[in-house]
């Protein structure tokens, strides 16, 4: 059987789920072997790579948003998870309470102490700092200063004598009645110095995180000691507030929009989705197009779909049945990654990439060593 070449448009039309009032159609990948007869689907790294690619929409240190063209769902997914759960930072793993006489039980405070995100030298970080293994029930715990690292929180609250007559905020009447992220403190040992001082220094990634309130004659005096994890073991360790994706809407305006309607269709989508323009004289002029006769009247033209939320709230209005189809490229994930401060928001996408590529590697060692 001769192979067959299927249209680019045809090619396009599959990569759509289509998206309807009720239901949504095409949810499953069909570019594999034997789907459709005569066409060729075999794997081919080359394709692979000339259909991928990665487009950032904004790259800031604590958010990046980017788009994924050209994979799979089961490779965007991967990407996902590998951020939230696969990639090691630092937390508060054990506390030491010599004192707390706060309204907060010890229990709820070493809580709210553990999910605290930090920061320090990606240096230290990475490559001096290394595992923690908890001992185990006959052995002594081995704390040292390349897989320990130790913060000191020792705060209590007291009258403030300058406070004014009749002053009613807690926080000019007292000295310390409110405890936050910025009054821990970084104890470095060993070798530690070398790699976490200056502004490479252990410290909360945002100083503002209320930890307790406190009054008069209230004390909280502990330690804590840090180590490395990943969020697969415990959500703190998870370098990600927010790690998701969502494909690229599509809309395409099949029958012309004009004038009030036009207006009201550009109601149905959040701002800048859809845009309002005026019928030219050429398009007025122009047989079999829709416009003829509506020269200077306003026409709904899409401008953004990427701004859309597929709410499908045009397809609920009668005068719009049949004019619009709404859709999403199946190949096509628009990421959004919002760090915790430790990693910058793209340098973890990267470093989930890597990690990747080392189970697949492992996998086949594994396969290789099976064979034999």
């Amino acid at each position: 059987m001769s192979r067959v070449q299927p249209s680019i448009e045809e090619l396009e039309r599959r990569k759509v789920v289509g998206i309807n009032e009720w239901t949504v159609t095409d949810v499953t990948s069909t570019d594999f072997p034997g789907h459709y007869p005569g066409e060729d689907h075999a794997w081919d790294i080359e394709k692979i790579r000339d259909a991928l690619h990665i487009e950032f929409h904004q790259n800031d240190p604590l958010l990046a948003s980017f788009s994924l063209i050209g994979t799979d769902a089961s490779i965007a997914n991967a990407f996902r998870r590998i951020m939230i759960a696969d990639i090691p930072t630092l937390a508060v793993e054990t506390v030491f309470i010599n004192n707390n006489t706060s309204v907060i039980q010890d229990e709820v405070l070493s809580h709210r102490l553990g999910l605290i995100p930090f920061k320090g030298g990606r240096e230290g970080l990475d490559k001096f700092l290394k595992w923690w293994k908890k001992p185990e029930d006959d052995e002594d715990p081995s704390y040292f200063d390349y897989n320990t690292v130790k913060l000191s929180l020792n705060v209590e609250c007291t009258h403030n004598e300058d406070a004014a007559p009749g002053e009613t905020d807690p926080t000019k009447l007292y000295h310390h009645a409110h405890v936050y992220a910025r009054d821990i403190v970084y104890e470095p040992i060993g070798r530690q110095s070398q790699y976490f001082s200056g502004e490479n220094a252990i410290a909360p990634t945002n100083p503002d995180i209320l930890i307790a309130k406190l009054r008069p004659g209230q004390v909280i005096d502990l330690t804590m000691h840090m180590h490395k994890g990943v969020g697969s073991d415990h959500a703190k360790f998870s370098p990600v507030a927010t790690a998701s994706y969502r494909l690229m809407p599509t809309i395409n305006v099949l029958h012309p929009i004009l004038g009030a309607d036009a207006e009201k269709f550009a109601k149905c989508f959040p701002q800048g989705v859809i845009g309002l323009e005026k019928v030219t004289k050429k398009e007025a002029a122009q047989k079999g197009s829709g416009y003829e006769g509506h020269e200077g009247e306003l026409k709904a033209v899409v401008k953004d779909p990427m701004r859309d939320t597929v709410s499908r709230e045009c397809l609920r209005h009668e005068e719009f049945k049949g004019k619009v189809k709404l859709g999403r490229e199946r190949d096509h994930f628009i990421y959004q990654i919002e760090s915790t401060g430790q990693w910058d928001s793209d340098a973890i996408f990267l470093e989930s990439v890597a990690h990747l590529k080392e189970k697949a590697r492992r996998l086949e060692q594994q396969v290789v060593n099976m064979v034999r």
